[in-house]
């Protein structure tokens, strides 16, 4: 199966969903978050000589003269998540045009990890405004 299917089959199973929540929303989008995306960031930590000194106050110390780096793999601080469902005014005439208008039940949208809020009548669900939105995976 190509990418393209499956693609598709998303938006038809995000519609599918969407057609079952009996809950509509004024100005968030319903998201259903995905698995965390793995990214590698470098960590710097100090590296002790090893030998405490006393100064001329009594006073044990350790220098750290050495700056150790260690690269982890670490959650991203941006998600990605299904749009399973829009909010009332984006699907309403009045709502603006340009380039957000573009946004269906079923496309990857990436947003910031603080954004939002949890909606716990929705398994593992997220409620986000159009401004979280930071891209569209397309």
């Amino acid at each position: 199966m190509d990418e393209n299917t499956n693609i598709i089959d998303q938006s038809q199973l995000a519609e599918d969903v969407a057609s079952k929540i009996k809950y509509s929303f004024f100005d968030h989008f319903l998201i259903k978050p995905l698995d965390p995306v793995k990214v590698k960031k470098e960590f710097s930590k100090p590296v002790t000589n090893g030998v405490p000194t006393k100064d001329a106050d009594g006073i044990e110390a350790q220098d750290f003269d050495k700056v150790e780096t260690e690269v982890k793999e670490v959650d991203s601080d941006y998600l990605k998540g299904v749009v399973i469902k829009l909010p009332l005014y984006y699907e309403s005439d009045n709502a603006q045009d340009g380039p957000y208008k573009n946004i269906k039940p079923g496309d990857i949208v990436v947003f910031r990890a603080t954004a939002g809020f949890g909606f716990d009548l929705i398994k593992n669900s997220r409620l986000i405004r159009l401004y979280d939105i930071l891209g569209i995976e397309k």
